[in-house]
């Protein structure tokens, strides 16, 4: 079994959930915040979302305040702002640190498996995606300036 299962994550109601729960699902992974110049990719996620669930795709949302401030609500507010602009229907986690000594296990296993440029682990901004196979696999990191309608053919040869 994958290491990604062997981690817990925390949904924005404070819910403990296993990541074991998404074991044969493909999974977009992304850092996400309220405030930031991608934010409208919210939309393009929901749309990834409607599209591809249904055939075992899942986009998993973790809000994240490192970069600029730019998610300093709380996970109500959050997931109110999500909701009123965006509509999506997606999972909401709990707000995580992704880079520096607090960085949320899920995170670590994720950067170590895709880094970045020139071999980075540090994500660099919000809206960084990482694409999960339905056997745990994590294989493609993608920069926030990747839309989310870019991934269409990697998340449908992964399906």
């Amino acid at each position: 079994m994958s290491a990604i299962y062997d981690v817990d994550v925390v949904d924005n109601k404070q819910a403990k959930h296993s990541m074991a729960e998404y074991k044969d699902k493909v999974l977009l992974i992304v850092n996400t915040a309220s405030q930031c110049g991608f934010t409208p990719q919210y939309q393009g996620l929901q749309e990834l979302y409607q599209r591809f669930n249904q055939q075992g795709f899942e986009v998993l949302a973790f809000p994240c305040n490192q970069f600029g401030q730019q998610e300093k609500g709380s996970n109500e507010e959050i997931a109110k702002f999500c909701d009123l602009q965006f509509n999506i229907s997606f999972p909401l986690f709990d707000k995580v640190e992704v880079n520096g000594s607090n960085t949320h296990p899920l995170y670590q296993l994720l950067k170590s498996q895709a880094r970045g440029i020139l071999g980075s682990e540090k994500v660099k901004w919000n809206f960084t995606k990482f694409l999960v196979t339905k056997n745990g696999e994590v294989v493609k990191r993608y920069a926030p300036t990747t839309k989310p309608e870019a991934i269409i053919n990697d998340i449908e040869k992964l399906l």
